[in-house]
């Protein structure tokens, strides 16, 4: 899931400006389940914000409104009404929720009140791990389920590099070596071999160039 963190208050009031009527939009996709973006969390935001500009002799009208998935134009147009009654909508959404709302709603500005950070997943009770670089070129069939890319802090596609010791990653922080996981996991699946292969550069191509589209066929384009 796409993985966000909120933008610090003071960002969010030198955004807000002038506008005096202001739509707070939740998304309940990959935001709301990180507990950043749902429709509490636009609640207390809006809350925050009133208050904020009322002790500085300023009424800021606010209205939230929430979508199943900001990155979805059938979603977005539930929004139609609510946008029309605000001056700048201020989105709990990913980046891509953010763009597709500005994309529909180029009238008024639209505000990302997030951060977005990674793809990834829940690692333990309220920490979320990058998983995935999605770079459209995945090699996971071969490295045992674990991504050099991400996971390994040099990115390296045919390791190991030798900097590691205990299984630990020379950067530090306690950072596991990403290669020795890998050689780990494969042992354990009698897939060893797979790391004789030598596996060439990264085709960056797929990952670049301008927005990246993939069909309902599942081959990009």
């Amino acid at each position: 899931m796409i993985v966000a963190e909120p933008k610090s208050f003071g960002e969010l009031v030198e955004m807000v400006g002038d506008h005096r009527r202001l739509l707070v939009a939740s998304c309940s996709g990959c935001t709301a389940v990180g507990g950043v973006g749902g429709v509490r969390q636009a609640r207390e935001l809006a809350c925050a914000l009133r208050i904020h500009f009322r002790i500085r002799g300023v009424e800021l009208a606010t209205e939230v409104a929430g979508v199943t998935r900001q990155c979805d134009p059938e979603f977005v147009a539930e929004l139609d009404g609510a946008v029309d009654r605000n001056e700048a909508v201020l989105s709990l959404g990913c980046g891509v929720g953010v763009q597709f709302l500005a994309d529909r709603f180029n009238r008024v500005p639209v505000f990302p009140g997030l951060n977005t950070r990674f793809a990834g997943g829940l690692t333990a009770a309220g920490i979320w791990e990058e998983k995935c670089r999605l770079c459209g070129d995945c090699i996971l069939h071969l490295t045992g389920g674990i991504c050099p890319l991400t996971r390994c802090a040099k990115g390296i596609l045919n390791g190991p590099c030798g900097g590691s010791q205990d299984g630990l990653c020379e950067v530090g922080d306690g950072m596991p070596c990403a290669w020795q996981l890998i050689y780990e996991r494969l042992s354990s699946l009698g897939r060893v071999g797979l790391l004789e292969q030598i596996r060439r550069p990264r085709n960056w191509a797929d990952s670049g160039g301008g927005p990246r589209r993939l069909g309902n066929g599942g081959a990009g384009e």
